[in-house]
């Protein structure tokens, strides 16, 4: 990987699967009678938009809602959602079984003791997980993964980009597109092209206020929105994850990706467990569900995420569209959770005031 990170105890505890839940994985592969309940309500933590949409049709309504189970949608951005599993930490009864985030906002609730440790005894389905550092932990249970890359109009930019300063470009002033709801993903790209690192975005504030200055970047709250604007060709060119690159391209939009000489930046999206969840029981049958090779495949299908799963039979030709080359999967480069968890509210706050103003 690019970025070989010391691990801090906080961050190996958080990363390293449990040696005992790999013997545990293998004993569990039973039928799921483990899980007791065959019916019941559970709330669901999560985004909303297409995101939503695609949970709800590659794994919830096929696997849970067709079966027995009431599914309550508690939707929302990412900082509000972990707002509420914070505060609900030390009540007696949370609101929320299941939750989906990234590894990065996980770990940010783990270190402030908002999750309930994950059992992998409970989820035989987890016994097909690829091999890949950080990708099985004992707070967060990944679906997919992808990466930060580069995406453009080639109608309107003929030579494709190669790297994350191309998007100061001046003669790309008014069509320069950012999402605000991956905002720490711009802190990341813009520290790696100027001295910075994964641990040290330092340098991206005055690089992004340059930005600001010589291309007036367009905020756009989703992906949604910014998807709409490359279509109307009001936005040429953008960062964003490979997944919405070939997702929006399958779709017909003038979108095409392409990996900067920097380097991508990991993502994993799955879901954690509330310390305080209602109905662990049901957590433990979403999450095996969502591992299962029909719903990953499913999944990977609609969004063009990479699966965490070895087993989802996927196609030649949605394997070439959603993961990265050997050379390129060497220079992604991973999150150092410590270091975001520590900056995430500063950053946050400086991005309201500096950028998305």
């Amino acid at each position: 990987m690019a970025s070989n990170l010391p691990l801090s105890p906080a961050r190996r505890h958080f990363i390293q699967a449990a040696a005992g839940a790999s013997a545990g994985l293998v004993a569990a592969a039973s039928p799921l009678t483990s899980f007791g309940q065959t019916q019941g309500e559970l709330v669901v933590s999560n985004w909303g938009g297409d995101w939503n949409s695609n949970v709800m049709k590659a794994m919830e309504t096929p696997a849970l809602e067709n079966n027995g189970i009431t599914v309550r949608r508690d939707l929302a951005a990412a900082p509000a959602r972990k707002s509420k599993l914070l505060a609900e930490r030390n009540l007696p009864r949370g609101s929320v079984d299941i939750a989906h985030f990234t590894d990065a906002d996980a770990y940010e609730l783990q270190a402030q003791g908002a999750l309930q440790e994950i059992d992998y005894s409970k989820i035989p389905n987890a016994a097909s997980m690829v091999v890949m550092s950080g990708i099985r932990n004992r707070f967060f249970v990944p679906w997919v993964f992808s990466g930060v890359e580069l995406i453009y109009n080639p109608n309107k930019i003929a030579t494709p980009p190669t790297s994350y300063a191309d998007l100061m470009k001046p003669e790309y002033a008014g069509r320069v597109g950012l999402i605000d709801q991956i905002y720490f993903n711009y802190l990341y790209a813009f520290a790696l092209i100027s001295g910075g690192s994964m641990k040290d975005v330092s340098t991206a504030f005055p690089t992004l206020l340059a930005l600001k200055g010589k291309v007036q970047p367009r905020i756009y709250p989703s992906h949604q929105q910014l998807a709409a604007a490359m279509q109307s060709e009001e936005v040429w060119i953008s960062a964003n994850y490979k997944a919405r690159a070939a997702q929006w391209e399958a779709d017909g939009l003038p979108i095409r990706g392409a990996y900067p000489k920097e380097g991508g930046i990991a993502i994993q999206f799955g879901v954690v467990i509330p310390k305080k969840a209602p109905n662990k029981d049901l957590a433990y049958r979403y999450i095996n569900e969502m591992l299962a090779p029909a719903s990953c495949k499913s999944l990977a299908e609609l969004t063009y995420y990479a699966p965490s799963v070895t087993n989802a039979g996927l196609s030649e030709k949605i394997r070439s569209q959603v993961e990265f080359k050997e050379d390129e999967r060497k220079r992604l480069h991973m999150v150092d959770y410590d270091y975001a968890a520590k900056n995430t509210p500063q950053w946050l706050e400086w991005w309201n005031k500096n950028i998305k103003v």
